[in-house]
């Protein structure tokens, strides 16, 4: 079953898309993420990224981008059930952008492996409302 959370975030989507998209920031927001290595990418996208966390978990992430609907899909390189699937979206809101994530986790996964899906967007709500524009 996919968990999903919704926030608001003090920034445009399109501020917003751009910051998600840009796998050097990623240990800036990802709460305990020590190094995402781009495996691989095109048209200024990574396709494949590889994760490390301090607490020794490590898996790589293919991705998949429609930039018109500014959503970011991703699945595990080994297969669904080999991990966790996700997506996120942002649409435009009064005051910002209205960002939407999803987690799946795959049957080699525990709902535990997904972590604090909250703390995760809250940390990239803060993040990219404080950067410069």
């Amino acid at each position: 079953m996919m968990q999903m959370v919704t926030v608001e975030v003090a920034r445009d989507p399109d501020a917003c898309w751009r910051a998600f998209v840009d796998p050097t920031q990623l240990t800036k927001w990802v709460p305990g993420l020590r190094r995402a290595e781009i495996i691989s990418g095109s048209r200024g996208l990574p396709s494949e990224i590889h994760f490390e966390f301090a607490s020794e978990l490590a898996y790589t992430l293919v991705y998949a981008y429609d930039k018109a609907a500014r959503e970011v899909r991703w699945q595990p390189k080994l297969g669904k059930q080999a991990g966790v699937t996700g997506f996120v979206r942002f649409e435009p809101a009064d005051d910002g952008a209205r960002m939407t994530y999803g987690l799946e986790h795959g049957d080699a996964r525990t709902p535990a492996d997904l972590g604090d899906l909250r703390r995760l967007v809250d940390a990239f709500a803060t993040w990219v409302g404080q950067r410069e524009a």
